[in-house]
């Protein structure tokens, strides 16, 4: 590699690293680990031996769908292992019996609301949003397509925000 080819990475990265961090960021919801999968998509797309092959400009594309990939590996592995927790991490004003209290409160709230909707509507929200199914998990289980179960969830959460607020 000569320094040439060492300015074109820095200017492809130095133009590139905000939309795709914002992206990245989008999806997962936390700062650490959207700069770790940041990082991790110019490492694993930098050393793409056909890089030099794609146009400057869809390079933000390549660097969203390999971002993308890392992301889905992410889940995938945490799904199968599940989520650990140190119980010795929790601070001990979160452990406190007035938080339990509002907890419960809240997910009595949730409860009730879920109540409320339809059967299919409350199965969707549990496969999806609770378990987190995907959607073609979710419309094999239910029996549905999955263009039918996409619907019903929006349908779902729309009818939930609205029990909810009015409950409020």
């Amino acid at each position: 590699m000569n320094e040439g080819d060492l300015k074109s990475i820095e200017d492809i990265c130095e133009q590139t690293w905000e939309p795709l961090y914002r992206y990245i960021y989008y999806k997962v919801q936390n700062r650490e680990e959207a700069e770790d999968i940041t990082q991790e998509t110019y490492v694993k797309s930098l050393s793409y031996p056909k890089l030099n092959k794609i146009e400057f400009k869809e390079y933000i594309a390549f660097f969203k769908t390999v971002a993308m990939n890392i992301i889905k590996d992410r889940w995938r592995q945490n799904k199968t292992r599940g989520t650990n927790i140190n119980i010795d991490s929790i601070a001990q004003n979160e452990a406190s019996v007035e938080d339990i209290s509002d907890i419960t409160t809240q997910q009595l709230f949730i409860k009730s609301s879920l109540d409320k909707l339809n059967e299919d509507q409350r199965k969707v929200v549990e496969l999806r949003i609770i378990k987190g199914y995907s959607v073609s998990e979710t419309a094999e289980i239910m029996d549905k397509k999955e263009g039918n179960i996409r619907v019903l969830q929006y349908r779902a959460l729309k009818d939930l925000v609205d029990i909810m607020t009015e409950n409020k």
